[in-house]
Order: structure tokens, then sequence, then C-alpha cells
């Protein structure tokens, strides 16, 4: 799915699962209420913990995160990489996307094919494993497939090399809150 179509999908509320890093992530518009609330179904997860967004560059990340924290957390010099950093919301930041939190956890990701995804939405994507919660993540489209059905939209694509789901580390303390 290119461009214009999976801007579409998107836009109507669709949800992808896409390769990352790791695994397979379930994704959507964070903008839109509906697609985040199917993902959270579909996982059987609780709203309260909030989701993670990935973006391909700091820009898509802008109305999540205030502007100063996303710089600051650029100048880190770990973006785009594994590091998903837990920031200060926008003041236009949906509060579908962080639960019980007054923090939005954002990632510049450095998976081509996650990243290229981004580019072609034209925003930051919703990205949280492609799994029931509580089971192991999808690493492949088939697994996707089996266990979502046609609820969701699976891309194809192989997933990195990395064997963990990316660092989570809190900006205002600095503390590693998933190594």
């Amino acid at each position: 799915m290119k461009g214009k179509a999976l801007r579409a999908w998107l836009r109507q509320g669709g949800v992808i699962a896409y390769p990352t890093e790791s695994c397979y992530g379930l994704g959507g518009d964070p903008m839109n209420r509906r697609a985040v609330e199917k993902i959270l179904k579909l996982k059987g997860r609780s709203a309260s913990k909030g989701l993670i967004l990935i973006a391909a560059n700091r820009h898509q990340l802008r109305p999540y995160a205030t502007r100063s924290s996303i710089e600051a957390a650029w100048g880190k010099g770990l973006w785009p990489g594994p590091v998903t950093w837990v920031l200060p919301v926008a003041k236009s930041c949906p509060p579908w996307l962080t639960g019980d939190h007054e923090t939005i956890a954002v990632r510049i990701t450095a998976h081509r094919g996650a990243a290229e995804l981004c580019r072609q939405a034209g925003m930051a994507l919703v990205s949280t494993s492609a799994n029931s919660s509580g089971e192991p993540p999808a690493t492949t489209a088939e697994q996707c497939k089996a266990i979502f059905g046609r609820r969701v939209m699976v891309l194809p694509g192989k997933i990195g090399h990395r064997k963990r789901p990316s660092t989570l580390i809190d900006f205002a303390s600095g503390s590693i809150l998933r190594p």
C-alpha cells in the first residue's frame, strides 16, 4: 500500500500491521480516536497505559510532544534508533494516546521500512507490538494474519535485527523504564 491509498486507509480509521526494529507493530493514525480504540481492542490493552508513536523525523512528532522536549531528545544523538523517549505532551496531543499520563512515548525509527511508512503516511504512527496483551509479538506478516485476520491490513516486510523492544527512557528523570 503506497502514499495516497495508505493515507486514505489511515484517515478512515484503518489499522495496519508493519515491521519495526524487533517485531511487527500495530499502528494507525494517532489523531483518529476510532483507530486507536480499534488497536487497543485488538490487543486487549488498557487505554490507561498510553501508547508509543514512531516517526520518520522530529517534525512528525510536534503535534504530540512539546517542541523543546523533542529538540532536547534529538540533541542526545540517539535518534533515529531503538530509543523511545517519554516526553511532556503538547497541548494538541489527544488524550486517548497518553492514557493516565501527562507524557507521551515517541521514537524516530531507524527501521527503513517503518520510516518510509511514516513518510508515505505523512504522519507519525501509533506503534505497539502486534500481539494480544501478554502474548509474544508477531515477527512475520503470516503471524499477523493468523492473529488478526482481516481486521488489520498487514504490510509485508522484514523486521530488524533487534531482539528486544526499544529502550524506553523518561526524559525528565533520565530513568530507564524499559531496558
